[in-house]
């Protein structure tokens, strides 16, 4: 992989304990989010958290926490649960493995947390989409995704950010 690719990559922490994976409440945090220095991933980092994930059966480990953005690596061995975020978009590019992911179409027994984000068991209707290593996703804020089906594992940088807050300061008139 390029560090281009690296650079340019990379959610929402569940649980698949039914094949034995767990995610703490807590998502791990390897570092803050420097305001003075850019933040380096080299592919040794990268590729040492991958096989710590597989060897300990981690969902999602945070490179980089910066309050309303982060890094993350996700690594998902089978489908996981369906959701919405309310502010949050995600950019997705998988680096090992493959799988489908669906988009829109409408939750199956939605359940809501407290920031207004969703989460359900399926999506109904929806658009699928097969992902492979180099692939890229935006999922903006308000659209329904899940990785419903992994072949035999996906691993993805996930790039979050808080994208309502961007559109509110963008809306905003100039003094």
């Amino acid at each position: 992989m390029s560090r281009t690719l690296f650079a340019t990559g990379t959610l929402l922490a569940l649980s698949l304990s039914r094949i034995g994976y767990t995610q703490n409440t807590r998502t791990e945090v390897l570092q803050r989010a420097p305001s003075d220095r850019p933040a380096f991933f080299p592919a040794g980092l990268l590729k040492g958290q991958y096989d710590r994930m597989d060897l300990n059966k981690i969902l999602t480990v945070r490179l980089m926490e910066g309050g309303n953005y982060n890094l993350n690596i996700r690594h998902l061995q089978a489908r996981e649960t369906a959701m919405v975020h309310a502010r949050i978009a995600d950019i997705w590019v998988v680096t090992e493995g493959a799988g489908t992911i669906v988009t829109g179409g409408e939750m199956v027994d939605p359940k809501t947390s407290g920031e207004g984000d969703q989460t359900a068991s399926a999506i109904r209707g929806g658009s699928s989409q097969e992902l492979k290593v180099g692939d890229m996703i935006f999922i903006p804020p308000g659209l329904p995704h899940q990785m419903a089906e992994v072949h035999p594992k996906v691993t993805f940088l996930n790039i979050r950010f808080d994208a309502k807050t961007l559109q509110e300061v963008a809306a905003k008139p100039a003094r």
